[in-house]
């Protein structure tokens, strides 16, 4: 059986978060959902789904970071958008995050509402290398 690892996420803007910011399961990192927040607030930054998804991944990077690992580790990505028709921007922002050689596996799907009234919300899949 995999061991199982768990990192709490750490409280935003005062509140304790009822999951794990990520769990290590053997050799794989499931990260949670991250939004477009200023970091240790519970607020978005201005500007839309461009800003909120670079936000995002600068969320989900520090996260991976603190795990030593980076975006090049990264083999799965879920996009939850509030509104698909913002798809193509969030493409440019979301595509100079990762190397055209190490583009992860991603799905994308639309979604009724996110919290905090986010545009999106990212989660993904890292790979622990060992070494």
């Amino acid at each position: 059986m995999a061991t199982v690892e768990r990192f709490p996420a750490s409280p935003i803007g005062g509140l304790t978060l009822p999951f794990s910011e990520a769990v290590r399961v053997g050799d794989l990192l499931f990260l949670s959902g991250n939004l477009g927040h200023l970091p240790g607030k519970l607020e978005l930054v201005p500007g839309g789904i461009v800003p909120e998804t670079r936000q995002a991944l600068e969320n989900l990077g520090a996260v991976l970071t603190r795990r030593g690992l980076g975006f090049g580790d990264v083999v799965k990505v879920t996009c939850m958008l509030a509104d698909m028709s913002e798809w193509a921007a969030m493409n440019e922002a979301y595509a100079s995050f990762f190397a055209a050689d190490e583009l992860p596996a991603r799905s994308s799907f639309g979604t009724s509402g996110l919290a905090l009234g986010a545009r999106i919300e990212l989660e993904a899949i890292a790979v622990v290398r060992r070494d």
